[in-house]
């Protein structure tokens, strides 16, 4: 199955427009999430308000999103407790991105191991410009704050702190995007990270959060 044939299922176009259907989207959403993780993968009634939140991000509804509060010129940082689903609906979200917006996953946890074998080396693909373009790739960093303090040869970094303040500064000169997921609340992103990153992600990101409550789906 190629995901990117079922999304035509999603939509109709009429007046040289794309008009989804959310019913069909949860669908095709369904059918891929079987497709890359199998018979057990299923989407939840409680979590549609917040599907739904992503899939208008993600298909540039402008008129919804105004609706809803959502800045499509910023990016994601999608909360939530172990196992509601983040990481995974993170990952079959790109198939409703145009290729303009598309995006890269990556674990935190791989790129702080990255820093402690190579050093700063190991941040420059998350902080390199596009060959084309003006800004930087577009990443959706898996799990903020599961990383932990590392030391290369002796030199301490909070990593993912250092890849958000350059991130922020392409984002506010070059508009580059940035997604993340995290476990962790407002206030224990600022305890792990700082004030100072943490109002800069209240600029870059859109807060879109799982219920606390929400049941651990592994």
């Amino acid at each position: 199955m190629n995901p990117y044939n079922e999304i035509h299922k999603a939509y109709e176009i009429k007046n040289n427009m794309k008009i989804y259907d959310f019913a069909k989207c949860i669908e095709v959403l369904e059918t891929i999430g079987i497709h890359h993780f199998g018979q057990q993968f299923k989407i939840y009634k409680n979590d549609l308000p917040v599907i739904r939140k992503l899939i208008i991000y993600a298909i540039r509804d402008k008129a919804t999103a105004l609706e809803m509060s959502i800045n499509l010129n910023k990016g994601i940082i999608l909360s939530g407790p172990v196992g509601c689903g983040k990481t995974s609906l993170m990952f079959l979200l790109r198939y409703f991105f145009h290729k303009e917006y598309e995006y890269k996953m990556k674990p935190c946890r791989d790129i702080a191991f990255e820093f402690a074998s190579k050093g700063y080396e190991a941040l420059t693909p998350y902080q390199k410009m596009e060959s084309k373009q003006i800004r930087l790739n577009t990443f959706c960093f898996d799990d903020l704050g599961t990383e932990k303090q590392i030391k290369h040869f002796g030199n301490e970094c909070n990593v993912m702190a250092e890849i958000i303040l350059t991130r922020y500064d392409s984002f506010i000169h070059n508009n580059t995007m940035t997604h993340v997921t995290t476990n962790l609340s407002a206030s224990e992103l600022e305890a792990f990270y700082g004030d100072r990153v943490r109002s800069r992600m209240r600029q870059m990101f859109n807060l879109i959060a799982f219920d606390k409550d929400s049941i651990d789906k592994r």
